[in-house]
């Protein structure tokens, strides 16, 4: 959250010019205040899972939050508690007519399949269209990242020789954004994806800002110049077994799978991995709500630019 001080402080133009958030006395005072209203398409089979890891790290800011879980109608994944679906989730014919002052669009385990190929990709791009006047800032998280980025702005995903498996040093490319506020110079984020972005499809858009990367697994976050649109290649939000729960999921399916890169101590399995990306995870997410979300989103929801 930002510190409120007096316009004509002097400490003001040097906080400014390193990159800290201050605001003065005259924007504090015109603030209007009322809970965040998010929504989650969660296209993810682990439903409760995700749910959880994607709440911890919303819950855990000073502002108050109204979530909502939204599901795909055209398709229900398989071994899903119906019952919390039902109880829990929307469908997009119950909220079409709402209005959010963020989304989060998650990835889905169907990578390899072509866009058009996806059971629920028609649904998917009318919920992709309908953010462009209804929802103020919209976050995609790795494969929801590539669909958005090739419904948007015709950026295709390619394959990888192998699966990009493993936790990352990452560094920063744009050391000014409000999204890398307090970010160490490198950080580490966890990747499991078949399929990646090109960096220099992403450097011939120039709607988009190139904003992450890392040598070993690519580009990792980018925005649209306009700050509407959050793309992010990882998951800064998994927990610490997550990887190696995929891990033995792989192998227990006889999937010929290597052991996720820089995650078990002296690659050994048997010991737990010791977690390096969950304060930077903490933070991007922070930043993306308090500097994306809470600090331009208007008061009145219907009046929500269109995105053209």
């Amino acid at each position: 959250m930002p510190i409120k001080i007096p316009d004509t402080l002097p400490a003001r133009t040097t906080l400014e010019h390193e990159n800290i958030f201050v605001m003065t006395e005259h924007r504090a005072m015109h603030q209007n205040i009322r809970p965040l209203k998010l929504i989650i398409l969660n296209l993810m089979p682990t439903k409760i899972v995700t749910e959880t890891q994607l709440l911890r790290k919303l819950a855990n800011t000073p502002l108050q939050i109204q979530v909502e879980l939204l599901q795909t109608a055209s398709y229900t994944p398989q071994h899903i508690d119906q019952n919390h679906l039902s109880t829990f989730y929307r469908t997009f014919a119950q909220v079409k007519h709402s209005s959010y002052d963020g989304m989060i669009i998650t990835g889905a385990p169907v990578e390899n399949l072509d866009f058009s190929d996806v059971d629920y990709w028609d649904e998917l791009c009318e919920i992709m269209e309908w953010t462009k006047t209804h929802v103020h800032a919209t976050l995609h998280i790795c494969w929801g990242a590539q669909a958005g980025l090739f419904y948007h702005y015709g950026i295709e995903k390619y394959t990888l020789p192998k699966k990009m498996f493993g936790v990352f040093s990452h560094k920063v490319v744009r050391t000014r954004s409000p999204w890398f506020r307090g970010f160490d110079d490198t950080f580490y984020v966890p990747h499991s994806r078949y399929t990646a972005i090109r960096e220099a499809d992403i450097l011939a858009q120039p709607k988009l800002q190139l904003l992450a990367t890392s040598d070993e697994a690519g580009v990792f976050a980018l925005k649209s110049s306009d700050n509407r649109r959050f793309f992010i290649l990882g998951h800064p939000e998994y927990d610490p077994e997550t990887l190696a729960l995929e891990y033995e999921r792989d192998v227990s399916s006889g999937k010929n799978i290597e052991l996720p890169a820089h995650y078990f101590p002296n690659n050994d399995p048997s010991k737990p991995p010791c977690v390096n990306w969950r304060s930077s995870g903490q933070l991007l997410y922070s930043n993306w709500l308090n500097y994306y979300v809470y600090q331009s989103t208007p008061f009145d929801l219907r009046e929500i630019k269109p995105i053209s």
